[in-house]
């Protein structure tokens, strides 16, 4: 499977330049078409109101969200013609309220080959960007690359891969989806940590899916680590600035979205802290 349609969401200005650019070079090198779901969100939530004022109390979020939504498709558009005459791109604008975000993030997704949005956390995140990852995550289940505020790079095609491993559904569905990147790396590392002692692959902790990527002539290779710090996401960060890694791979979210956020979790922490692109599945 190659990546033909990709998909960014832009909901905050702050984020165009970023996801545009990125998104471009990978529709450029995956000769793709890209398309940009701008959205403007009415995030009127009214418990309740008197009588008379319901409907313009509505009315004047609709009235927001569409100076929100014609503004950033201005930079959208501003970003897209920077990236040259040879791109292939789309734009569509979208008013939406903020209980119907799931469901329109998800239908554009379900259609993509691959999603590609700035990391949902930290300082200058949109309050609308963890729903969007999320929606095209598990309701549209698409692979959704997450960027840092560095984009992607140096380059556009990654060429030191690390594949987190741990024998899960989610695991497995990000290798395959990650599939078109991993055939184009020059070294992909299946990094296994504290493997468990009984199972099939007891004996040979990635071993299977090492054979299986190097049948699509992929240049993989198994490290099996222990937990030597408290938290497996901070062993996988030391790991992937050891190998020097340009982009992580992994299944996302293996116990509930909500116990990750109260408790935090792998998923949780690479959304907030990765400092190179990180692909999800789910």
């Amino acid at each position: 499977m190659d990546y033909k349609t990709i998909l960014t969401v832009l909901s905050n200005p702050a984020d165009a330049k970023l996801a545009i650019s990125a998104a471009a070079r990978l529709a450029r090198a995956q000769d793709a078409h890209l398309d940009v779901l701008v959205l403007g969100v009415d995030r009127t939530q009214m418990g309740y109101s008197y009588i008379g004022t319901g409907a313009v109390l509505m009315q004047v979020g609709i009235d927001r969200a569409e100076t929100d939504a014609k503004a950033l498709e201005l930079e959208a558009r501003a970003a897209l013609a920077a990236e040259g005459p040879d791109l292939r791109f789309s734009v569509e604008t979208v008013i939406t309220q903020l209980g119907a975000l799931t469901d329109l993030v998800s239908s554009r997704a379900r259609f993509a080959d691959l999603v590609v949005q700035p990391r949902p956390y930290g300082p200058g995140a949109s309050p609308d960007a963890e729903a969007v990852v999320e929606a095209a995550l598990f309701d549209g289940k698409a692979p959704v690359l997450v960027l840092p505020a560095t984009g992607l790079g140096k380059y556009t095609q990654p060429k030191r891969i690390v594949l987190a491993w741990n024998q899960s559904a989610e695991a497995m569905v990000a290798a395959r989806r990650a599939l078109p990147f991993l055939k184009c790396a020059d070294s992909v590392n299946i990094t296994v940590i504290d493997p468990p002692t009984q199972g099939e692959e007891r004996s040979d902790p990635g071993g299977m899916l090492c054979q299986l990527l190097t049948r699509h002539g992929v240049h993989a290779e198994v490290s099996v680590l222990a937990r030597t710090l408290p938290q497996t996401c901070d062993v996988l960060t030391r790991h992937a600035i050891d190998q020097n890694a340009d982009m992580l791979v992994m299944g996302a979210y293996g116990h509930s979205r909500l116990r990750e956020a109260i408790l935090g979790g792998t998923t949780r922490y690479m959304l907030e802290r990765a400092e190179i692109p990180v692909l999800m599945a789910h």
